[in-house]
Formats: structure tokens, sequence, C-alpha cells
């Protein structure tokens, strides 16, 4: 959402999102980013947006207004800081530093743009570079530029960077969302590349219009079938615990721990999705 459009930061209030990226880096023009910061700063604290997560994404640091946007940013009340074009953990470490001094609470995450080919590099670094890192977010788009890539419907350019990607916020425990899908006339396409996204193990998509955010919802959400099933193995595997055994067999399938600890993770999804819906949000 640009920070600079103020209807844009009202209408994200009412949508169906688990997030919201209150920009002030590309979405922004360069005499509009004071401004911009102004009106998240007033917006957050304004507040109703409910159970979303808010984003501030600030301008790099080795730009005019970095500093500046990461000093307002650590003390807003957004639940993270998004940083642009992370190549290592020094940024991190550097805006660390700078939200410290700034009186940024000891919760308050730094996610991180992963959109160059030496950030696809030095991802696990970057993934473990802090305990405020929770999120690392793809930026294809930049990415593709510095590849020399196209962006073609299989995505196939951009595999081995979403793979080091996924593997180093796996491997930290982290959240990874993948990139954007710049051609909104292409609704099949979208569609498809969020089941991709979803089958690559990635947690959620970022979007640029709001008319995408079912068909995201659609693609990330565990089907009926799947919590049904989920919560099947849990039970047949709990009751078998209880019984000594270590594995159970449910509809010829081998239930091992494994298998319940996945099952868990998208109850408890869908659990929290439930809870959106029932909230309005």
């Amino acid at each position: 959402m640009p920070g600079s459009n103020a209807r844009a930061l009202e209408k994200g209030r009412t949508l169906a999102a688990d997030g919201l990226i209150l920009d002030l880096e590309d979405a922004v023009a360069p005499d509009a980013k004071e401004t911009a910061r102004d009106q998240i700063r007033d917006a957050i604290k304004e507040g109703g947006y409910g159970k979303r997560e808010l984003i501030v994404r600030v301008n790099a640091l080795d730009t005019s207004w970095g500093h500046d946007d990461l000093v307002a940013a650590a003390t807003m009340g957004a639940d993270a800081i998004l940083l642009p074009k992370v190549e290592s953990e020094s940024i991190i470490h550097q805006a660390e530093e700078i939200m410290a001094t700034a009186g940024a609470p000891d919760d308050l995450a730094v996610w991180c743009m992963m959109e160059t080919p030496l950030g696809m590099l030095h991802a696990e670094e970057i993934s473990h570079a802090s305990p405020r890192v929770g999120a690392l977010v793809m930026g294809t788009s930049d990415l593709a530029k510095d590849l020399q890539c196209a962006h073609t419907p299989d995505r196939l350019p951009f595999i081995t960077s979403l793979g080091l990607c996924m593997l180093a916020a796996r491997a930290a425990g982290i959240a990874i969302l993948d990139g954007v899908h710049l051609n909104l006339q292409d609704d099949e396409g979208f569609r498809l590349s969020c089941i991709q996204g979803a089958e690559l193990g990635f947690d959620g998509k970022t979007l640029i219009h709001p008319k995408t955010i079912d068909a995201a919802n659609k693609a990330f959400a565990p089907p009926a079938e799947t919590i049904e099933w989920s919560k099947k193995i849990i039970a047949a595997h709990g009751e078998a615990a209880s019984e000594g055994k270590g594995v159970v067999v449910v509809e010829g399938q081998l239930i091992e721990n494994l298998h319940v600890l996945n099952a868990q993770r998208l109850v408890a999804l869908a659990d929290a999705i439930s809870e959106m819906e029932m909230d309005g949000e």
C-alpha cells in the first residue's frame, strides 16, 4: 500500500489480507516521501486494522530517506520493518543499531527483501543475522532485471533463487513470502503462480492489487479435505501413542510423528483463518 495514498491506507482496513506492507520505497515518488512517512504513522496510530500484520517498507539506508524512515518506523507501532535489497548481515546489524537508538521495542521484527544476486548467495547469513529477522520477501521483479532473465509461466529462471531462500528461511525457522505477479490481466497465470508458490513451501504471496487477494487466499489456505485428513491422523496417532505405539496406519498410509507435526501446523493455520473470518477481518 503506497504510504502517499491516504485512500489506499484506509482501504487496507477492509481487505481480506493477513498483512499490509505500508510502503515508503518504490511505490512513493521522491517528492512524496516525507508525506508518506507522516501518513503511515498517523494511519497506524489511528488503528482499525484488526489482526492484520502491519509492515513498513523503508527506503534503503544508502538513500537520503532511509535513516529517517527507519527512525520513524521504529516507534510507529508496526509489527515489522521491511528492508529493501538486503545483501548481507551487515545491513541488518546497521538497521538494528538505528532502531535501538530510536527506541524500537524488542519485538519489532525485521523483514528482508531478497531481490539481488548477492542477496541470494547470502540468504543463509541474512536469515540467521539476528533474532529480529522474521521473514524473507522475494523481490522477483528486481531480481529478474539483475539476472537478465525472463518472467516465464513456470518461473524456471527463478527456481534456483527461490530454492536458496526457501532453504535459508526454513533452516532459520522464519517465514518466507513469494514475489509479486506483475500482469494484473493474467488471472490464470497469477492463480498458477500462487499454486506453485504454495507447492514450493512459501507461507504466502505478496500482492500489488486487492483483486488478487481471493485467489491467493484460496491457494495458500489448506483445503477442507486436507484439514479433515489432518485431524484424522492427529487423533489416530494420539490413540496409538497412548498404547505405546510410535506409528499407525490410517487408510493404508503409514503415519509417523513427522506427519502429525505437519498436520498440527495445518490445523492451527485453518483455525487462525476461521478466527479471522469470524471477526470480520
